[in-house]
């Protein structure tokens, strides 16, 4: 059939593709965000917890103590470097877990990673110090913060930057920059927010540290574990729903990944 616009001599307008699909995980912003701020504020204190109490570990600032390796490295201090190498090791795998148990469980995957997070969190304090180079008490506070990771998405799929604040505040640049151009992301509006409660964590947790020493530790705990009660009682009480849910691929996976729809 000839194009009508060639008929009439005007050009057919361009049909502009369909915007991208929301691969945000909760879909519904009215728990992601709440719960992303208090994960945030979450991995702050148990961060700043651990790093007065493991002689400037971080548990997950894994910037700092990947510069911590290098300066161990050009000092030849082996020890320290194992102690931060196994560390920044414990904490990847946490979130290689974190991104399989979510592609898993479906629309279980807050209740069961927060779950596991609190458990991770009061364990720490069960285990062995270890030695210096092997800081085995502190490793169920790191693995508990990679898994953390994995736990939200943004609505490119792309997982929430919940232990960490480098990555917020250069999308919270950007992301001003695209104000003033006229594209900014959704996901713009929680950088603050996020930066602000994992500050606001930090601080948290240095009071409780100095007040309770490593037993401070049950605060992020306990607050994970009353994240993971929310997450299980609207996931039995309203299956599907996109309060606990969404139509995502795993965690920061190619856009051609195939959505894990966890609604229907």
């Amino acid at each position: 059939m000839a194009n009508y616009g060639s008929r009439t001599g005007r050009e057919t307008p361009e049909r502009r593709p369909d915007p991208p699909a929301d691969k945000s995980f909760p879909a519904d912003p009215r728990t992601r965000i709440p719960f992303a701020i208090a994960l945030a504020t979450l991995a702050g204190c148990a961060d700043s917890i651990g790093f007065l109490e493991f002689s400037q570990l971080f548990m997950s600032f894994m910037s700092g103590n990947t510069t911590r390796f290098g300066v161990a490295v050009s000092n030849g201090d082996w020890e320290n470097v194992t102690r931060v190498a196994s560390t920044i090791s414990i904490f990847c795998f946490g979130a290689f877990l974190g991104t399989l148990i979510a592609a898993w469980v479906g629309r279980w995957r807050l209740a069961v990673l927060l779950t596991l997070q609190a458990l991770l969190l009061a364990g720490g304090l069960l285990m062995p110090w270890g030695t210096f180079a092997y800081p085995l008490h502190a490793y169920p506070i790191v693995l508990a913060l990679g898994l953390q990771n994995a736990t939200l998405q943004d609505e490119g799929g792309r997982s929430l930057a919940l232990t960490y604040v480098t990555g917020a505040v250069v999308r919270f640049g950007t992301g001003c920059a695209n104000l003033l151009l006229g594209t900014v992301a959704p996901s713009f509006w929680i950088q603050a927010p996020l930066w602000a409660g994992l500050s606001t964590g930090a601080v948290i947790g240095g009071l409780l540290d100095i007040r309770y020493g490593e037993s401070a530790f049950l605060f992020p705990a306990a607050l994970a574990a009353v994240l993971a009660l929310i997450a299980i009682a609207l996931t039995l009480a309203k299956p599907g729903s996109t309060l606990v849910a969404g139509s995502s691929p795993a965690p920061d996976a190619s856009p051609k990944a195939q959505v894990i729809d966890a609604i229907h």
